[in-house]
């Protein structure tokens, strides 16, 4: 029955989290609805996260021992063109969506406005708004939505008795219902704080005063979900648009299946080919850096190569193979790193250059049987390298199965507040003064400034998202079309992003790549260049076991004077340098581990200070447990690393 409901991705727009539209819809009774944001699909995994969780398990609760509350989604894009309505698109089914997907994304690629009529395709159903299209001129899947307000003009339409079978009920849901205030000796008031901080969004995005807003550019203020009662009170008149907005709603049904893996399932034609060219190239890699001696196939990489297979990641293995045998052929410097480094395979192969036999790295941190994601690559590039990366993915797996990752921006209590000073009308030095006393308690000086501080605070707890951005580095390769899950945007970067932000696409099954950019590998190469040009000298930057020896570098390190060097250079990093008179790459390693919040705010970083000190001096540190030391002997019992915790 609701054929048109928003979420806060309705960028500027709608006023809902997700959860608070889930939520809505059990207080209603509904059981379906159709998730129609405004010109993108943001919001579908999210919202079908929350459907899965909350159905019936075979105990009869949910997953999370609750009563279960089953909710079914349809789901579409509501098309504007600025703020004017041209049509609502629903996917009748997993092919409507991939084609309502398609083409918002060409429209948003090629920057030109949506033609005027709707898609007409035997998979998507198209509601047009009342009075934008005679019922007679629409074919089998379009029709004309009617909502409570038409309804007097509706009865007078010439065509309303030949052609009511094209005519639905359509009533909008954008906004939360308005809350019922009642005072001590004072007649009850009705108060739309979600309508109001809807205008103000409304006014950010239009760049106007809120005195300046006109009504067309507004939702109308009983644009809330009612329970199907009231909905029908609404329609009493004409029942049958009831019934044709529940028919059209019962024909829409999607097919998703949260966490099962959608990523590309081959790199070559099929897995048994995978597999064997992953094990030759394994082989080559391992004859290179061990030699002949097969102790550490039979020990490491078998076991490895087993489980890659098993849990059917051998395609991502070669993928990321791929993209540094690209890199290597062209030229470009590279760092593998993250928790691909405990794969004895990735370090054959070149992925990497952490030795994990060599430090003893527990390659069950990076994969094992118990694990259904696949596992990490974070693959530095140079800055002026990676576009290059890009562009090789895009053009190698093709556009149609490539996007990169999109994030979600939020609001935050300073900007926020910026924005809406403006829309009332602050001067500037009002605005910055109302940003530098937030934190004050009945800061503000009159009603203006309390508004301000008020509305400032709802739509921040509220989580609502600004934009669309890019996600760091993320990049995502697809089995089916990338348009099966999602639109995308085409920022001025000129490459295809996700409509859906990392954690949706993981909860999905889709797991990104990080292929990250890197100054720091950029100024070495030109470092490089200009010692072979000025001095006539050749240096190798890949001398990685000599740098370990290297008395100056330890020097460095040892007084703290990391500045320059990338993952070591901040204040916090080179004083714990200093702290430990850091000047081996195993302490390093453990320094680059123990600074993070996590471990420094629990005083497992005090500890492995204090450990480590009396380590230098030959004596016996206090210790928890004496299995700790025999599980950790290099970090002296302490939990540095996540593998650590793993062992424990």
């Amino acid at each position: 029955m609701y054929l048109n409901c928003h979420t806060g991705f309705s960028f500027k727009y709608g006023t809902l989290p997700v959860q608070s539209l889930f939520d809505e819809a059990k207080r209603c009774g509904i059981h379906k609805l159709a998730l129609t944001e405004i010109n993108n699909t943001a919001s579908f995994f999210e919202m079908l996260r929350l459907c899965e969780t909350n159905r019936t398990t075979e105990t009869g609760l949910t997953q999370f021992g609750k009563e279960p509350y089953q909710l079914d989604m349809a789901i579409g894009v509501e098309f504007r063109t600025g703020n004017e309505l041209l049509y609502i698109a629903l996917a009748k089914n997993n092919e409507g969506f991939e084609e309502i997907n398609r083409l918002l994304s060409f429209h948003n690629r090629e920057g030109k406005p949506f033609e005027l009529r709707g898609p007409i395709s035997k998979n998507i159903f198209v509601i047009y708004p009342f009075g934008k299209i005679y019922p007679e001129h629409l074919s089998e899947n379009e029709f004309v939505g009617v909502r409570g307000h038409e309804l007097t003009a509706f009865s007078l339409h010439p065509s309303r008795k030949e052609f009511l079978h094209k005519f639905v009920a359509l009533h909008p849901v954008t906004l939360l219902r308005p809350e019922r205030i009642k005072k001590e000796n004072e007649k009850d008031r009705i108060v739309y704080r979600d309508h109001n901080a809807h205008r103000l969004l409304r006014c950010i995005a239009n760049n106007t005063l809120l005195s300046k807003l006109p009504e067309h550019e507004q939702a109308r203020k009983e644009e809330f979900m009612l329970t199907e009662k009231n909905m029908k009170k609404v329609f009493e008149s004409f029942p049958e648009l009831i019934d044709h907005a529940a028919f059209v709603l019962d024909q829409c049904s999607i097919e998703c299946r949260m966490g099962e893996d959608k990523n590309r399932k081959s790199y070559l034609k099929n897995k048994e080919e995978d597999l064997a060219y992953l094990r030759n190239e394994t082989l080559k890699g391992y004859r290179s850096r061990y030699g002949e001696d097969q102790k550490y196939w039979i020990s490491h990489i078998e076991k490895e190569l087993r489980i890659i297979k098993e849990k059917e990641f051998t395609a991502y293995y070669l993928i990321a193979y791929d993209l540094i045998s690209f890199a290597k052929e062209k030229g470009y410097d590279f760092v593998g790193r993250g928790s691909g480094a405990n794969s004895t395979v990735a370090y054959c192969l070149g992925i990497t250059n952490v030795d994990p036999i060599e430090l003893n790295l527990y390659f069950e941190r990076f994969l094992n049987e118990e694990r259904t994601s696949p596992p990490d690559f974070d693959i530095d590039f140079s800055w002026d390298n990676r576009d290059a990366i890009y562009e090789y993915i895009f053009d190698r797996y093709g556009y149609d199965h490539v996007c990169l990752l999109g994030t979600h921006v939020t609001y935050k209590a300073k900007s926020i507040l910026r924005e809406l000073g403006k829309v009332f009308g602050l001067p500037k030095e009002e605005i910055e003064d109302l940003v530098e006393s937030r934190k004050i308690k009945n800061a503000g000086r009159d009603h203006i400034s309390h508004k301000v501080y008020a509305y400032a605070e709802y739509i921040v707890q509220k989580e609502l998202p600004a934009n669309i951005s890019i996600h760091a580095g993320g990049v995502l390769i697809t089995e089916k079309p990338v348009y099966s899950y999602t639109a995308t945007e085409l920022p001025p970067k000129g490459l295809p992003v996700s409509h859906f932000e990392m954690h949706s696409a993981e909860d999905f099954g889709i797991y990104k790549f990080d292929i990250l950019s890197q100054r720091g590998l950029g100024h070495i190469k030109e470092t490089v260049k200009h010692v072979k040009r000025n001095k006539g000298i050749d240096v190798n930057v890949h001398r990685f076991s000599d740098f370990k020896k290297d008395e100056k570098i330890k020097e460095l390190l040892r007084h703290s004077k990391a500045m320059g060097c990338f993952y070591v250079e901040s204040p916090a990093m080179r004083m714990l340098l200093e702290k430990l008179k850091c000047d081996d790459y195993l302490t390093l390693v453990a320094a680059s581990s123990i600074i993070r919040p996590g471990v420094a705010s629990s005083g497992m970083m005090k500890a492995y200070i204090e450990r480590y000190h009396l380590h230098q001096k030959g004596l016996k540190h206090p210790t928890t447990h004496p299995i700790m030391d025999e599980i950790m002997p290099d970090t002296f019992g302490v939990m540095v690393y996540q593998e650590d915790v793993i062992k424990v």
